[in-house]
Parts: C-alpha cells; sequence; structure tokens
C-alpha cells in the first residue's frame, strides 16, 4: 500500500478562536470581554500585545474562506464572541449576530461546514465583575446567549460545541492567574469548574429546545497522565491527583454522571461538593452527540519540586500553579523534541487519549478538535514558509489517530490547529501554531509548506505510506 487511508466521510477542517482571529474589538458594538481586560494589566500578556489586530479575521472572512477552498477543507471550526453578541452579558446586539451570518452563508456558499464553538474563554467582563465564572448565575446566563446565537444561526448551522477547554477557563483562570480574568483564587477555580459544567449542561438543553436535530458535544484538553518514577508512592499519588484535575474532573460528570470520588475528596478542603445543588449533574450529563478531544502532549509529573518556581517569560509577570491543593510539582524532561511553547511531542499520547476515551466511557463520536503546533517559522529565499517540524507534528498526529481507527475507536474528523497564526493568548503574538502564516503588520497570508501538505490530505483522504514531506 502507498497511502494510509482514513475512513470515507471522514471530516477534515481546520480551527481558530474569535478573540484569537478576529481583532475589531471595539466594532460593531462590541465590548469588552475577560481578554481585553486581561490585555490591559502589567505584564500579563508578552510584549504587552493585545487582540487588535489579531489576524483581522472580522474584515477579511471572504479572504479567509478563500483560503480554506484552496486548502480542500470541508470544516471550519470557529468560536462566536460572546461580547459581540450580547455585549456586557446583557440585550442581543444584532450587528454582532450579522457578521456570524455573513461567516456563515460565505462557508455554506463555499461547500465548507460551519462548526460553531459558543464558548471559547471570551466572557463578558461585565459579568466578570460580577463574580464570573466562579457565580452561579453566570452558567444561565450562557445558556441565554447560546439560545440567542442558536435562533440566528441554527437554520444553517448543525454542528455546536458547547465550552472549548474548561480546565483552562477555570484552572488557568482562577488559580493559576496567567489567563484571563487573572484570579489566584483556588477555591474559585473549583467554583468555575462546576459552573462551567453546568453552563454547558444548561446550553445543550437551549440548543435542543431551538433546534432539536442539532448534533451537540463539547471540547475538553485531555493528556495522558504519568508518574515520573513508578516506583515512588509520592510520584504515583501526584499523577492520579493530576489525571483527576485534567481530565476526569471534567470527563465523569459530563460522560457519567458523577464527579469522581477521589476528586471530591482532594477538594474537599475548598468545599467542591457546596457548589452542586440537586439536580445540577443530571443536567450536566445531558446525552451528547460527540465529544472534541485537543491533543497536544503527555504530562510525566514528579512530586519533587525543582526548587525554582514558575520561571517568567519574556517579561511576562509570573503565574502562579493550576494545580490546586498539589503543591510543587516538576515535569522532568524526556528525550523527546520540543515545540517552540517548550511542549513535548509525543503522537502516541494521541492514541492513549484516544483508546481512553473508547475503553473506558460511555462511546461517542470523536473529533480531534485541535491538534498542532507552534515553531519558529521563518521565511526562505523563494518567499516561501518551509515549516518542516510543524508538518511532521501533524503527520505524526494522524498517523496516531489512524492507528487508533484502526483499533476500533468512532474517530469521524480532524481540525488542525491552527488555520492562521494569531493572538496566542499569554504569549501574545509570540508563538506561531498557523499553517498559513499571518504578517501582523501587513495581514498578508501565507500558505506554509504544512499548509500545502494538508491540502493534499484533506483531498486524497489519505497519508503517504511512509509519512512526512
Amino acid at each position: 500500500m502507498d497511502q494510509i487511508s482514513f475512513p470515507e466521510g471522514f471530516l477534515w477542517g481546520a480551527a481558530t478562536a474569535a478573540f484569537q482571529v478576529e481583532g475589531s474589538t471595539t466594532a460593531d458594538g462590541r465590548t469588552d470581554s475577560i481578554w481585553d481586560a486581561f490585555c490591559r494589566l502589567p505584564g500579563a500578556i508578552v510584549g504587552g500585545h493585545t487582540g487588535e489586530p489579531a489576524a483581522d479575521h472580522y474584515r477579511r472572512v471572504e479572504q479567509d474562506v478563500k483560503l480554506m477552498v484552496d486548502l480542500g477543507l470541508q470544516a471550519y471550526r470557529f468560536s462566536i464572541a460572546w461580547p459581540r453578541v450580547r455585549p456586557d452579558g446583557g440585550e442581543v446586539n444584532q450587528a454582532g449576530l450579522d457578521f456570524y451570518g455573513r461567516l456563515v452563508d460565505t462557508l455554506l456558499a463555499n461547500g465548507i461546514k460551519p462548526w460553531v464553538t459558543l464558548y471559547h474563554w471570551d466572557l463578558p467582563q461585565a459579568l466578570e465583575d460580577k463574580g464570573g465564572w466562579a457565580e452561579r448565575d453566570t452558567a444561565y446566563r450562557f445558556a441565554d446567549y447560546a439560545t440567542t446565537v442558536v435562533e440566528s444561526l441554527g437554520d444553517r448551522v448543525t454542528s455546536w460545541t458547547t465550552l472549548n477547554e474548561p480546565w483552562c477557563s477555570s484552572f488557568l483562570g482562577y488559580a493559576a492567574g496567567v489567563h484571563a480574568p487573572g484570579r489566584r483564587e483556588p477555591k474559585a477555580a473549583l467554583a468555575a469548574v462546576h459552573h462551567l459544567l453546568l453552563g454547558h449542561g444548561l446550553a445543550t438543553s437551549a440548543i435542543r429546545a431551538v433546534q432539536p436535530t442539532a448534533e451537540v458535544g463539547i471540547t475538553l484538553n485531555l493528556y495522558p497522565v504519568f508518574a515520573a518514577d513508578p516506583s515512588n508512592p509520592s510520584d504515583v499519588d501526584a499523577a492520579r491527583r493530576l489525571d483527576a484535575m485534567q481530565n476526569r474532573i471534567f470527563l465523569d460528570p459530563v460522560l457519567r454522571g458523577s464527579y469522581p470520588a477521589d476528586v471530591v475528596e482532594d477538594f474537599e478542603e475548598y468545599d467542591f461538593l457546596g457548589n452542586v445543588r440537586e439536580g445540577d449533574l443530571e443536567i450536566i450529563s445531558a446525552p451528547l452527540d460527540m465529544l472534541g478531544v485537543n491533543y497536544y502532549t503527555e504530562y510525566n509529573v514528579s512530586s519533587v519540586a525543582d526548587g525554582e518556581g514558575p520561571p517568567p517569560r519574556n517579561g511576562r509577570r509570573q503565574s502562579g500553579s493550576p494545580w490546586v491543593g498539589l503543591g510543587d510539582l516538576s515535569f522532568p524532561g524526556r528525550d523527546l523534541p520540543r515545540t517552540d511553547m517548550d511542549w513535548e511531542v509525543q503522537p502516541v499520547g494521541l492514541t492513549k487519549v484516544l483508546r481512553r476515551l473508547h475503553d473506558e466511557y460511555p462511546r461517542l463520536p470523536l473529533y480531534i478538535t485541535e491538534n498542532g503546533a507552534a515553531y519558529r517559522d521563518e521565511f526562505d529565499g523563494d518567499g516561501g514558509v518551509h515549516d518542516a517540524e510543524r508538518l511532521g507534528f501533524i503527520d505524526g498526529h494522524l498517523r496516531a489517530a489512524h492507528a487508533a481507527i484502526s483499533e476500533g475507536v468512532d474517530l469521524r474528523g480532524y481540525f488542525c490547529w491552527s488555520l492562521l497564526d494569531n493572538f496566542e493568548w499569554a504569549e501574545g503574538y509570540a508563538k506561531r501554531f498557523g499553517i498559513v502564516h499571518v504578517d501582523y503588520e501587513t495581514q498578508v497570508r501565507t500558505p506554509k509548506a504544512s499548509a500545502h501538505w494538508y491540502a493534499k490530505v484533506t483531498r486524497d483522504n489519505a497519508l503517504a505510506a511512509t509519512g512526512g514531506q
């Protein structure tokens, strides 16, 4: 065989997020999100960057959809900016809805499936001023917002993701303080976990009330977690607790209708169960049609701290720890290549994640909704970006995905992260994940070698048997 073929109908796409690509942060009635406010904090973002102009996607939709066509994409995963649609969490803003209507219409006119994420971290700042996700009411405001979006777009959009990576929203935003809203309050972070999941469940019901035939899911960032020294009980317990708060605290309530017993015990001092009311878990575990998996790396964890604490990055303020109650941990490096985010490259971890879902949880159709890598791209003499490392990263992970399919996993699609270079959250514009290069001064788009390679994969529905370029 000279090709590794994917199942017929396998969905090929690419993904972005509103705050990372849109720019136009004050256009047409949009108000501040928590990320707009966070960007103004001294030292919060590398280089002091903001979400303006990002990749100027708000004003360049037609150009960017043409890029998608050229790349053979069958689907585009994008998020809706809550502050555009219901500014300050309040009344509906028709101009904001109209933008997404134009985007959806342009995609459909070009044969590309719109795949909508309702929440990719851009909570209206006015709701954060009232307590944000640490307050139960935010979950109900999210359901209201979801209803507004589905009433507007549900005649054309059939696939909906409620939340993207609630782990980041809760633990990075409310415990570590390295993401918006920049709080370092462990108890608030755990309240945010539950209220985000409650918001997911309420939004799932809201979507189905408007569009009964909708395909609804949630996207989680999942990681294999290993003890650096399996013979050390402290390392083994650190790995268990890390797996609990990274993976199982989200998977179990959504797919099993309960929080794991060890999670409840681990977080007893933070009154985690005090956030849970009768009927909440039934709402959270409403049946889903799919599960989105974001995968980037593995965690090899040691209970022995490295003694240096979290290092400052490029002048950015130090973060706290997202690992609530775990104290100082370290992640010993292995003999593996690393991305520009300093993440180990370990494609087999994706196979492990997919197999775990298949073997341990109620089975759902799975989609890889994010997978990609940041590298230091440079133009070559021919004016192109020959990003062999990124191409190899995606190729290796697609082979890992295919291995899972071969072992019986019901994986139905893959979305590369990211379509465009963009605002990489706390890293500002210092890291590039895109398969399309963006010159932030001119907004010129240049497909990288990985983009041309990916276009061939999407059209062939297959990888070359030997891999690489």
